[in-house]
């Protein structure tokens, strides 16, 4: 238990950038005691850096985070999420399927009877998950190749999107906040999302709890665009406006 919640902490510290004692506090819904405990233990084997009552990740540990490392953070949560996401789609649909982990639970989850189904993805792991699936038709973007994330992002991904409408996007992001919308921490990946939400009849965002709440750098929609948010049990403790902005919230 004591190592799980210390690498949540380390999870939300890198999502949010820095946090105070009280800040954390609030979101694991443990004592300021208890999370000063961590923080020393955390701080004393180099996973975090504290100062003036704050914490942050060391310098050297703020680059993005690999795909692979994200996979193995709350995966059981992402894999309920995915499950859910991907029993909407329908024989005969279009969708755009987001770079993510979440978005890879997604991939994995799609049913072998789908049929007729053409999936647009700018992620290159989630192109090779779906080659089990013989009624799913797979199109990747194209463009530059991002490794951290195995996606693809401007040049020319953005001319494949724009050619394309789809049924729906499934979206995966740093942030869903009721004011600030849905935003990602990169701004390259961020402007192929945001074609995607705008060439998409419905937008479904896939996020754990995380990330509810939550600002990150750069813009990709307005909740009032969204159409389903799925996200995990735990998201009862964000701000309540996160989920009363958006029309339909699936708990899972």
């Amino acid at each position: 238990m004591i190592e799980g919640r210390r690498s949540e902490i380390i999870a939300l510290v890198r999502q949010h950038g820095e946090l105070s004692v009280t800040e954390l506090s609030g979101l694991l819904g443990v004592s300021e005691v208890t999370v000063r405990s961590d923080l020393s233990a955390l701080a004393q084997a180099g996973h975090v850096r504290r100062t003036r009552g704050r914490v942050s990740l060391p310098l050297d540990l703020r680059r993005e985070a690999p795909l692979e490392t994200s996979m193995r953070e709350f995966a059981a949560a992402k894999r309920r999420i995915g499950q859910a996401a991907a029993a909407l789609v329908r024989s005969g649909d279009t969708v755009f399927l987001d770079v993510g982990s979440t978005t890879s639970e997604v991939a994995r989850a799609l049913s072998p009877s789908l049929q007729d189904v053409t999936v647009v993805t700018n992620g290159l792991n989630i192109a090779l998950l779906l080659e089990r699936l013989p009624g799913v038709r797979v199109i990747v973007t194209g463009g530059t190749l991002r490794p951290l994330q195995h996606s693809l992002v401007s040049p020319y991904a953005l001319d494949v999107l724009r050619h394309i409408h789809a049924d729906r996007l499934f979206l995966g992001c740093n942030g869903v906040h009721a004011a600030s919308g849905v935003t990602n921490a990169n701004h390259e990946e961020a402007e192929v999302k945001r074609l995607m939400a705008e060439q998409a009849r419905e937008v479904v965002v896939v996020a754990d709890h995380r990330k509810l709440g939550v600002v990150s750098r750069a813009f990709i929609t307005p909740l009032d665009r969204v159409s389903t948010l799925i996200t995990d049990r735990a998201a009862t403790s964000p701000p309540p406006d996160v989920l009363a902005a958006v029309q339909d919230v699936r708990v899972v």
